[in-house]
């Protein structure tokens, strides 16, 4: 007998498991049963799956009787007209939705010309193994899969126009592009998903040459004219956020600006540009550390006794300042509630950015680069008929990657730019290569995009043709100006004594074991010193017992706490080892130091 399961529990039996799970299919088609179940019979451990519950992945298939699938050229014009819609194709059991396990009993054909007489079920397009951002790649299958995998994680990367309400939401930090295109080269997925009101690049004129070594290593030579022009011009948005807290004993925050006196008072300089309430006004710049909104909290309540301490000393200051590094423009305020009924202030600062070296740029097939270059128009390579590339891509980064699907692109998008037609090349249904050659030479071109140019700055004939055309670019959100990171001294943590760590709160820069091998090797032994002292300390240990010894300030004496001992020695060690002996005898650990003369 064969074993039946529903969901995972065990409902019964049966001696005829084939007919069964036939006879559910024929109900499930038939709309005798919910669609959403499916069933599979495994003979090798000899039981029935019947599956019903929430979560499953299911995807469509076209449903094959006899090799032949029962979608019909009849059902896509009715489709195409509005006749019948996607639920019915449903209903009448022309396509059913399998999840992996009823999957196992089926036998699927990519394409109808593969169809024979075993087939079970039909794919739909093969291209729909590809996920959204992939689905927007141009010729994916002429690429190396792994460069389709990157292309299609860089999409998600790539600044566009996520959302047309852009000027009404509050997101902690948001991209726009200030003059994105539709691409050239298009797929089924720009069709579906309304992609002209959310694009996320631009169509720019690449040339595959080398430009003095200035694109060495994916690196990538721009036109300065083309950026003056608008070319990758972003906002970046980011939003800072204070409230007025209520807390236990009837106090509460004060958006205002902080009086002198207060703890943490920064001077009347910090606070000059605030209104009278404390907020910034709109259209304000705004630079590095400066403060947005003046805040002023009751101090932390240490006992009973410091809640009824009132007036200047129990405030403290705690104004909401732009990030350091950042600087901008504040864009917009708000000024709301939160559930609790307390007082909200969101203000939104804008900062244009300008693409500068440094900033990263890929096409859709996964060859991102950073411009290494920035070229005046009047100094960059021409064609013959005064064509001047945006971008100039260096040739070493083609045959590694085997990305076939680039050139192809910079073909189809110059055939494009030239028909003024968008050329459609999704997954494995592509416009031939051999179709583009012949439209290039329509429009008397070679048929392979390759052009004779000239050096903009001696005017002389390159001797090699260069391949030149159109190419679909993104920025992606990995820009010089939100990383670039220096320090000289500044705040510490108060736990190990060390820099802090990040960008954002002024962190040091670590050095490690191979950058130490590196000052060595150059023989700049000395430097080490320096840098490994960031939180030198002096300490008093007692030399008979090797425990940190005591320092009391006001009786102006060292002493051990151990022994009682007075012979103290004063010795320079990191605080962190210092932290680390006191971790240890927080375990009963006896961590005990040998003094020895130096």
């Amino acid at each position: 007998m064969t074993e039946i399961f529903l969901d995972g529990r065990y409902i019964g039996s049966t001696n005829e498991p084939e007919k069964l799970v036939n006879d559910i299919r024929e109900k499930r088609r038939n709309g005798l049963i919910s669609n959403q179940i499916n069933v599979a019979f495994h003979p090798n451990q000899d039981e029935i799956k019947i599956l019903s519950d929430s979560g499953r992945a299911r995807r469509p298939l076209i449903i094959v009787k006899e090799g032949k699938p029962k979608l019909t050229q009849e059902h896509i014009d009715k489709l195409r007209r509005g006749e019948i819609k996607w639920d019915d194709l449903i209903k009448n059991g022309i396509i059913e939705y399998l999840d992996a396990e009823e999957e196992e009993n089926s036998y699927i054909a990519l394409k109808v010309e593969d169809l024979i007489s075993e087939h079970t079920h039909l794919e739909l397009d093969p291209s729909i193994i590809l996920g959204l951002s992939a689905s927007f790649i141009p010729y994916p299958e002429f690429n190396r899969g792994d460069r389709v995998n990157y292309g299609a994680k860089m999409i998600g990367q790539s600044i566009g126009l996520f959302a047309t309400n852009y000027q009404s939401r509050v997101d902690t930090k948001s991209n726009i592009m200030v003059y994105p295109q539709v691409p050239l080269v298009q797929t089924h997925a720009h069709k579906i998903i309304n992609y002209e009101r959310h694009p996320n690049g631009t169509n720019v004129v690449v040339a595959i040459a080398c430009f003095e070594g200035y694109n060495m290593q994916d690196a990538i030579v721009i036109n300065a004219n083309s950026i003056q022009r608008g070319l990758f011009w972003t906002y970046m948005f980011r939003t800072y956020e204070a409230e007025q807290r209520r807390y236990m004993g009837g106090q509460e925050d004060i958006i205002g600006i902080p009086e002198p006196g207060v703890r943490g008072y920064a001077g009347e300089d910090t606070y000059k540009h605030l209104p009278e309430d404390g907020i910034v006004n709109p259209e304000t710049r705004v630079n590095s550390d400066d403060v947005l909104i003046g805040r002023v909290s009751p101090l932390r309540f240490l006992g009973t006794m410091d809640q009824f301490i009132t007036g200047i000393e129990n405030i403290r200051e705690t104004s909401v300042r732009l990030r350091h590094g950042d600087s901008g423009i504040v864009d917009r305020v708000f000024l709301t509630e939160t559930v609790d009924g307390t007082k909200l202030v969101k203000v939104v600062v804008r900062d244009l950015k300008i693409s500068e070296i440094g900033d990263k740029l890929a096409s859709r097939h996964g060859q991102k680069g950073v411009i290494g270059l920035i070229v005046p128009q009047e100094d960059m390579p021409f064609t013959q008929d005064g064509i001047v590339p945006d971008i100039i891509f260096n040739p070493h980064g083609i045959p590694s990657r085997m990305t076939m699907g680039q050139l192809l692109e910079i073909m189809a998008g110059k055939v494009a730019a030239l028909s003024g037609k968008q050329i459609y090349s999704p997954a494995f249904n592509p416009t031939s290569e051999k179709e583009i050659r012949n439209l290039l030479e329509a429009y008397g071109f070679r048929n392979d995009g390759k052009e004779t140019m000239y050096d903009g700055r001696t005017g002389k004939k390159f001797e090699a043709q260069i391949f030149i055309g159109n190419c679909f670019y993104q920025k992606l959100d990995h820009l010089v100006s939100n990383k670039i990171h220096a320090r000289s001294r500044g705040p510490v943590t108060l736990l190990t004594k060390q820099p802090t760590e990040g960008r954002s709160k002024e962190g040091g820069l670590r050095l490690g074991e191979m950058e130490k091998d590196c000052l060595i090797a150059h023989g700049a032994a000395l430097a080490l010193k320096e840098r490994f002292d960031s939180d030198k300390t002096t300490i008093p240990v007692c030399s008979e017992c090797g425990l940190v010894a005591i320092n009391d300030r006001i009786k102006n004496r060292k002493y051990c706490p151990v022994c009682k001992e007075s012979k103290i020695t004063d010795v320079e060690i990191s605080y962190a080892f210092k932290l680390m002996l006191d971790e240890l005898k927080s375990m009963l650990i006896y961590p005990k130091m040998v003094l020895r003369e130096e």
